[in-house]
């Protein structure tokens, strides 16, 4: 048995994403615009057999769905170009220090 690492916004809502078909359910229903297209292509690309990265896709695309459902990830994305690059520079200059 895997341990589940306690997500920090618990009690969210999350949809089901055991399986590759409940993923793909959520990426219709509830993912970016244009994910579950991405998603399919990403995998029609590879060998199945190379379970690294078949790993790695669905992880990513389960990362996208917690992440439009997160208010703190998604104001991060809304933020400001300006904003970020600020933010950088303030923290290159403090760590030049």
């Amino acid at each position: 048995m895997t341990a589940q690492h306690e997500h920090p916004d618990a009690g969210q809502f999350t949809p089901p994403m055991r399986t590759l078909a409940e993923l793909r359910e959520a990426l219709s229903t509830w993912g970016f615009p244009g994910d579950r297209q991405k998603f399919e292509a990403e995998l029609d690309a590879i060998e199945l057999d190379d379970l690294t990265r078949v790993r790695e896709i669905t992880q990513t695309y389960r990362h996208r769905i917690l992440m439009r459902y997160n208010p703190g990830a998604m104001a991060a994305l809304a933020r400001p170009t300006k904003d970020v690059e600020a933010e950088l520079r303030r923290k290159l200059a403090e760590a030049a220090r």
